[in-house]
C-alpha cells in the first residue's frame, strides 16, 4: 500500500467550504497545533467569534514525523514554531511553552504512548470543564479520536477496532451528572456525523 501521510499536511480545499461550519452554542474551542487542525479552527473561531486555543496533547497519532522510503524507519520532526503561528494564524492562542525550536521536537510517537496521551488529555478536559454549563470544541484527527474513544468505553486494546471519523465530522459526548446519587455518566450521543455536508465534502 502507497503511504501518504506527510509531516504536516495542510487543510484541503474541502476544509474551507463555509458549509463545514456549524453552531451548537459552543462557549469553547481548542485545536490541535497540526496546521489542518488548526486552519479549520480557525474558521470556526472566526465564524462563532470565539478564541481558538492550541492544546498540543490532541495532535494526531505519531506526532510530527516523516517516514524514511529506504528503512520505513518513522523520524520525529521539529513541528512548526510560535513565530510560525504568530505570522500564519495570529488569532490563535499559543501555549506559553512553544517556542523557536517547534511544538514536537521528539521522536516518533509509539502506540504505547498514544493510549496515555489520551487518558491525560482526557483529565485535563475534566479539569477544566467538568460540572460547568460548557460546550467545548476540539479540531483533532482520527488517529488520536479513537484513542480518546478507546479511553472512553475503557477499551484499551482496541487494535482491531477503528472508529470512523470522516473529515470536518462530529461527534458529541455529554459528561453528565444527573443520575438521582449525583454520580456522574457520559453519554455518546452520536459518532462521526457529516449529514450537514453535501455529499462531494464528505472525504
Amino acid at each position: 500500500a502507497q503511504y501518504l501521510r506527510g509531516p504536516d499536511p495542510p487543510m484541503a480545499a474541502q476544509g474551507r467550504n463555509p458549509q463545514n461550519v456549524a453552531g451548537f452554542g459552543l462557549t469553547h474551542l481548542y485545536s490541535s497545533l497540526m496546521v489542518r487542525a488548526v486552519a479549520t479552527g480557525t474558521i470556526i473561531a472566526r465564524v462563532l467569534g470565539l478564541p481558538l486555543v492550541a492544546w498540543e496533547e490532541a495532535h494526531e497519532s505519531g506526532g510530527i514525523y516523516r517516514k524514511d522510503e529506504q528503512t520505513d524507519e518513522r523520524i520525529g520532526q521539529a513541528g512548526h514554531n510560535r513565530a510560525y503561528f504568530e505570522a500564519h494564524y495570529p488569532d490563535l492562542v499559543l501555549p506559553e511553552s512553544l517556542g523557536e525550536s517547534g511544538w514536537w521536537n521528539r521522536p516518533f510517537e509509539e502506540p504505547e504512548q498514544r493510549l496515555a496521551r489520551a487518558q491525560r488529555f482526557l483529565r485535563q478536559l475534566l479539569e477544566r470543564h467538568d460540572r460547568t454549563d460548557d460546550r467545548v470544541a476540539v479540531v483533532s484527527h482520527a488517529g488520536f479520536y479513537n484513542y480518546l474513544l478507546a479511553t472512553l468505553l475503557k477499551m484499551p486494546d482496541r487494535e482491531e477496532i477503528w472508529f470512523v471519523l470522516n473529515n470536518a465530522a462530529i461527534t458529541r459526548i455529554d459528561f453528565l451528572d444527573e443520575n438521582p446519587d449525583g454520580a456522574e455518566h457520559t453519554a455518546l450521543v452520536y459518532t462521526n456525523r457529516a449529514g450537514f455536508l453535501p455529499e462531494e465534502l464528505v472525504t
